[in-house]
């Protein structure tokens, strides 16, 4: 999710009133829905990447990933049911499913392992229209209907539920995106009114109160974390949620967007960077994290990480992952702080099968920080597991708190309906809302324009590597060189 435009300091055209989100006591029956996700290790992180930020051709952009996603959920739909694993994406706003005769399920070697639905066979199939279609620059997309259907999960059945399905796609995996339902397709694509998604069609069916939702995703190795649709879980994060504003895009709200306003690397801070405050997009459906391009330069200086440019990212000793330093992220005065053993990801293997390494011998990491390119900014996995998320998609507000690792307590509570401060979430004192257009801030500016990175540390530079004792990872088979095109309209 990238885009270029000049430098420029944005106001929201909106800012609104910033207010906690009201937790109701824990009763014996709150409105809360759990949904427990679960990580699985994906063959080749970066082509996950790559195939992410692909731009797709629309008002607002939409995600589609072409590898297995790290964070997943199980449900069902249809009558009987068919059984699917679903990408959870806070980035994306559509439920969307291959069919078992799409161009990609049909032809692949493992089709579709996540699962597919056959319209034919469900009893309470209805078509809707022939909207559904994702389109990007490089010819990848999918094309196909939006339908209905009964959902079924944790339990609970929703009727009538719109998704789409893709007859012709690119992609194995589907997505259930759980962004505003103004960013769907149907709406960006065709015009179309908003139909209500897998939030809205929860408060719809009375079966939580209010559009939000709670994010926690556990360390890096944990296996399993959970979205708790209408409710927070106390246990899950440390002192209190803090409350801000989310910054409109696009002259509404589309995207789950806040101010980044500061940054501090292993004590070293950042924060006079003319690239901040930086609007930041929370989005799960990302492995790793996008930073401003001279930000990510001094975070790599600090942990002496080369970039390559052929894949889009950095390398660096995985010996650093044992280091208590910690990257920390302020918003409006909430700090959150990622420790360095989350940022160090496995590079995976050379073409004989062995770990990466550099050419001083030791063992090299993905390093979980990438630049922008020039465009906007993001944080994935590699932030969002230090932080327990509250998107309220009701009040256009986020919370975050530092999360608490490997908790097996609970204590849920609801989120009703109203605006009322409660302790556990209180606004931020001084919320920012304007933001640096180019190097960080939300979609901002008019036309097109392809990415690429200067600046930065090259690996193929041997005086460089020299000095950092260091050089390519030796036998390195992942990604391609590729150039990221974005498209950025008007306000």
């Amino acid at each position: 999710m990238r885009s270029s435009t000049a430098v420029a300091a944005v106001a929201a055209l909106t800012a609104p009133l910033v207010s906690a989100i009201h937790l109701a006591p824990r009763s014996s029956n709150p409105r809360v829905i759990s949904l427990p996700i679960e990580r699985r290790n994906i063959p080749d992180i970066l082509a996950h990447e790559q195939s992410r930020l692909r731009k797709r051709q629309g008002t607002v952009e939409q995600t589609l990933d072409n590898e297995e996603s790290l964070y997943y959920a199980n449900l069902s739909l249809g009558t009987p049911e068919q059984s699917l694993r679903l990408h959870i994406d806070t980035g994306s706003s559509d439920l969307w499913v291959n069919t078992p005769d799409s161009s990609f399920c049909s032809s692949a070697t493992n089709p579709c392992e996540g699962g597919t639905y056959d319209p034919s066979a469900s009893s309470t199939y209805k078509f809707v229209n022939d909207e559904f279609n994702i389109s990007y620059v490089d010819g990848s997309g999918a094309i196909g209907d939006y339908v209905t259907d009964t959902l079924h999960f944790g339990g609970h059945t929703l009727n009538d539920f719109q998704f789409g399905i893709g007859e012709t796609s690119s992609s194995q995996q589907g997505v259930l995106g759980i962004g505003y339902a103004s960013n769907e397709v149907q709406v960006n694509r065709a015009g179309l009114d908003p139909y209500p998604n897998l939030p809205e069609a929860l408060v719809n069916a009375s079966l939580i109160a209010s559009n939000a939702y709670s994010l926690w995703l556990n360390d890096l190795d944990a296996s399993t974390g959970e979205i708790l649709f209408g409710g927070v879980n106390t246990e899950k994060y440390e002192g209190d949620l803090a409350t801000m504003p989310i910054i409109q895009t696009y002259g509404g709200y589309y995207e789950l967007v806040v101010a980044l306003t500061g940054m501090t690397v292993a004590g070293t801070d950042l924060s006079s960077s003319s690239s901040l405050p930086a609007g930041v997009l929370l989005d799960s459906g990302s492995t790793l994290s996008y930073l401003p391009d001279d930000i990510t330069q001094e975070i790599y200086n600090q942990v002496q990480a080369v970039y390559q440019p052929d894949v889009g990212a950095a390398y660096a000793e995985c010996s650093l992952a044992s280091s208590d330093a910690t990257l920390d992220f302020d918003f409006s005065g909430q700090t959150i702080s990622v420790p360095y053993n989350e940022l160090f990801l496995n590079a995976g293997t050379n073409n004989f099968g062995q770990p990466l390494t550099f050419t001083n011998g030791e063992e090299a990491c993905l390093f979980g920080i990438a630049p922008t390119l020039g465009g906007t900014a993001l944080l994935g996995d590699t932030f969002l597991r230090s932080a327990y998320v509250v998107y309220d998609l009701a009040n256009n507000e986020i919370s975050l708190a530092q999360t608490v690792f490997n908790s097996t307590s609970d204590n849920i509570q609801e989120i009703t309906t109203g605006t009322d401060s409660v302790p556990n979430a209180s606004p931020v004192a001084n919320p920012v809302t304007d933001v640096a257009g180019a190097t960080g801030g939300a979609r901002l500016g008019a036309g097109a324009a392809t990415a690429t990175v200067t600046g930065f540390s090259d690996p193929t530079d041997t005086a460089n590597a020299a000095s950092l004792g260091k050089s390519i990872p030796f036998g390195s088979s992942m990604g391609a060189v590729f150039a990221v095109a974005v498209a950025v309209l008007a306000l």
